[in-house]
C-alpha cells in the first residue's frame, strides 16, 4: 500500500482548492493542515478523482489516495509492497525432458512401493530415477524419506536438465481437501525462497491415478500455496529482499484454455489475499480509517471501469442515524471514522445482488473495558479489522475477474475503539438506524455495534444476500481454535454455498447453532437489547443480535474469524476469507 498520491488532484481546506503535484510523499505535511470536508466522497470514473458534497463545482475534485496521518506515530511509513509476480502455466511435457532450476515431485506413501525388481511402481518415479540413474531410490533411502504430509526433501543435481529435485510427502487419504495442495505449494515455496530459484516445476507421482476432473482445482490449491509461500510482507523491515521466482510450470496436470482460466482466477485471487494481509498486519499508526478509506478509493482508479466508491464522513453518517457505529468511533478524535462503501457492478445485465460487510476496527483498546491483562492480546487489536480487510481483499479480486450477472456491494464501517472523555461508557444507550435501542454493558462488544449499522446500510441497497465477517468473539476461537471460522445463518441454503465456497477456497468454515432461546440472555430492562449476554454461548448471542439487523426477506450469514484470521507461529495475517467470498461471489456469476 504506496502512500502516494498518484496524480495531480485537487483537495480542499473549506471552501479554498489547494493543488497538488504528482510526486507526493512530500505531500504530507501539506495535507494535513486540510480541514475534513463533510458529506459523501464519490469516486467519478471520468476524472479519476473522489468528489466532495460541499462543493458544486463539477472541476473541483478531491485525491483518490490520501492517507489521513501522513506523518504518523512514530513517523513509521511503508516502503512499497512487493506482491510475487509468477508466471503460471501448464504443459503435458514429460517430466525429465523440462530444464530449469528446480522439479517438485509430490509423493505418497503408497507411491513408493517398489516391484520384485526393485523398481518403482509409480511410472513418474520408475522413469525419474533410470534417468536419474538410480539417484532418486539412494535419496529416498538414504533421507529416510516415506511421503508423509509435511515431509521433503530436495537434492542438487549437476549435470542434468533441472538443477534441483525434491519429493515432497502429500496425504492422498483426503484427496478432495485443497488445503492439504495448498500446503504441498507452501512446502515448495520455501524451497524456492532458500535456493533463490527462478523457475520451479511441480508434477505427481501418482498422475495416472488421479481424475481428470479434480487435476485443475488442485493445479489451482497448490499455485495458491507457491504465491502466498513466497509472500513476504517486508515493508516494516530495514533490509528488503525481493522473491526470485518468475516462473511455475505444471507438468501433466492437463492443458488448454479452461486450465489457463482457472490459474488467472487464482492468481488474482492471490493478489485480493496478498491485499488483504498486507492491511491487516500494518501497524494501526498507519492503518487508520481514513487509510482504509483511501485504499478503497485506490482501488475505484484502478478498476474504474466496474467499481463505485462512496466514502461517509461522520456528518453525513450523523444523518443516517447510525449510532450504533458512531457511538463506538466517538471516542477517536485524532482519526474519525469513514463509512465505506464499494460497489462492483459488472459490464452485463445484473441477476443477483450481494452484499459483503466487513468489520473495520483498525484498533481496539476495548474502550472503558479496557482490555488488560495477561492474554487480553491488545498488542494485537491491529487484526480488529480482519474482516474489513478481507472485503477491500475480494473487492480487488472480483474487479479484476470481472464475473458476470452478479452485483456486490462491500461495505466497511472503519473506526478506532479508544479511551475518552467523549467516547461512550458502560450504560449508555445507542440507538441504531434501523430504530432499535441498545444498553452497553460492555464497551469491548463494539464490532457487533457497527456491523448492527453496516448491516441496515447494506439491506437498503437492495440486496439478496448478505455475509458479513468479523474477528468478532474470543469465544469462537475458544469453540473452533485458530484454523476454523464460525458461521451462522438461519438459511440452510446460503450455509450450503458458504460450505461449497470454503470447500474450493481451501478454507475451513464450520456452521454453528442459532439458538433462539439464548436471546433471554440479551435483554435489557431499559432498551431493547444489551450488546453483550456474557461468557457462556458468547458467540451465539453475537450472531442473534447481528441478526436484528437483517431484513427478514434477506438471506444473511455471520462469519467469526477472530481465530484464522492470525498465524501466530508465522506472526502475520493469513487473508482468510478472501478465496471464500470469491468463490461464492462466483457461484452467482450468469
Amino acid at each position: 500500500m504506496a502512500m502516494v498520491v498518484r496524480a495531480s488532484c485537487v483537495c480542499y481546506s473549506g471552501n479554498v482548492p489547494l493543488r497538488l503535484s504528482r510526486s507526493s510523499s512530500s505531500l504530507l505535511s501539506a495535507v494535513r493542515s486540510l480541514s475534513t470536508c463533510t458529506g459523501v466522497y464519490s469516486f467519478n470514473r471520468s476524472t479519476h478523482m473522489a468528489t466532495p458534497p460541499s462543493v458544486s463545482s463539477p472541476q473541483l475534485q478531491r485525491p483518490t489516495a490520501r492517507f489521513a496521518s501522513l506523518s504518523p506515530l512514530g513517523f513509521t511509513t511503508p516502503s512499497e509492497s512487493v506482491i510475487p509476480q509468477i508466471e503460471i502455466s501448464a504443459s503435458e511435457l514429460e517430466a525429465i525432458r523440462w530444464k530449469g532450476d528446480i522439479l517438485a515431485v509430490g509423493v505418497s506413501s503408497a507411491d513408493l512401493e517398489k516391484d520384485e525388481s526393485g523398481a518403482f511402481k509409480s511410472g513418474t518415479l520408475r522413469r525419474l530415477d533410470d534417468y536419474l540413474q538410480g539417484i532418486l531410490g539412494s535419496i529416498v533411502t538414504e533421507e529416510d524419506f516415506n511421503g508423509k504430509a509435511g515431509q521433503s526433501t530436495f537434492v542438487r543435481l549437476p549435470g542434468f536438465g533441472f538443477k534441483r529435485i525434491g519429493l515432497v510427502g502429500i496425504d492422498l487419504s483426503q484427496p478432495a481437501v485443497l488445503s492439504k495442495w495448498k500446503s504441498f505449494g507452501e512446502a515448495v515455496a520455501g524451497v524456492a525462497k532458500t535456493a533463490q530459484a527462478g523457475s520451479v516445476a511441480i508434477t505427481l507421482a501418482n498422475l495416472e491415478e488421479v481424475e481428470k476432473e479434480s487435476l485443475q482445482s488442485k493445479a489451482s490449491a497448490i499455485a495458491t500455496g507457491v504465491t502466498l509461500g513466497l509472500h513476504e510482507d517486508l515493508r516494516f523491515k530495514s533490509e528488503k529482499k525481493k522473491p526470485t521466482l518468475k516462473s511455475l510450470e505444471f507438468l501433466g496436470f492437463g492443458s488448454g484454455t479452461s486450465l489457463e482460466a482457472k490459474l488467472q482466477i487464482t492468481q488474482k485471487i492471490c493478489q485480493g489475499i496478498c491485499l488483504t494481509r498486507e492491511l491487516v498486519n500494518a501497524p494501526p499508526n498507519v492503518v487508520t480509517p481514513d487509510a482504509l478509506a483511501d485504499e478503497a478509493l485506490s482501488l475505484g482508479s484502478t478498476f474504474e471501469d466496474v467499481l463505485t466508491v462512496q466514502i461517509l464522513d461522520e456528518e453525513k453518517c450523523r444523518e443516517l442515524k447510525m449510532g450504533a457505529y458512531l457511538g463506538v468511533a466517538a471516542a477517536s478524535t485524532t482519526n474519525p471514522p469513514k463509512f465505506i462503501h464499494i460497489q462492483y457492478k459488472p459490464p452485463n445485465e445484473v441477476k443477483s445482488k450481494l452484499a459483503i460487510v466487513g468489520k473495520g476496527l483498525t484498533f481496539d483498546s476495548g474502550g472503558y473495558n479496557l482490555k488488560a491483562g495477561a492474554g487480553s492480546m491488545i498488542e494485537l487489536m491491529k487484526f480488529d479489522m480482519g474482516g474489513a480487510g478481507a472485503a477491500l481483499g475480494a473487492a480487488k479480486a472480483i474487479a479484476a475477474i470481472r464475473p458476470l450477472g452478479v452485483e456486490v456491494h462491500f461495505v466497511v464501517a472503519a473506526c478506532e475503539n479508544m479511551v475518552s472523555g467523549t467516547g461512550m461508557r458502560p450504560g449508555d444507550i445507542l440507538t441504531a438506524s434501523n430504530g432499535k435501542t441498545i444498553e452497553v454493558n460492555n464497551t469491548d462488544a463494539e464490532g457487533r455495534l457497527t456491523l448492527a449499522d453496516a448491516l441496515v446500510y447494506s439491506c437498503k441497497q437492495g440486496v439478496h444476500k448478505i455475509v458479513d465477517l468479523a474477528t468478532l468473539t474470543g469465544a469462537c476461537v475458544v469453540a473452533l481454535g485458530n484454523d476454523i471460522a464460525g458461521m451462522f445463518t438461519p438459511s440452510d441454503d446460503l450455509a450450503k454455498e458458504l460450505m461449497d465456497a470454503c470447500g474450493k477456497a481451501g478454507e475451513k468454515l464450520w456452521r454453528m447453532p442459532m439458538e433462539e432461546g439464548y436471546w433471554e440472555m440479551m435483554k435489557s430492562g431499559i432498551a431493547d437489547m444489551v450488546n453483550t449476554g456474557g461468557r457462556a454461548g458468547g458467540s451465539i448471542t453475537a450472531a442473534l443480535f447481528l441478526k436484528q439487523y437483517v431484513d427478514e426477506n434477506v438471506q444473511w450469514a455471520h462469519l467469526d474469524i477472530a481465530g484464522p484470521v492470525w498465524n501466530e507461529k508465522k506472526k502475520g495475517a493469513t487473508g482468510f476469507a478472501v478465496g471464500t467470498l470469491v468463490e461464492w461471489v462466483l457461484s452467482h456469476s450468469s
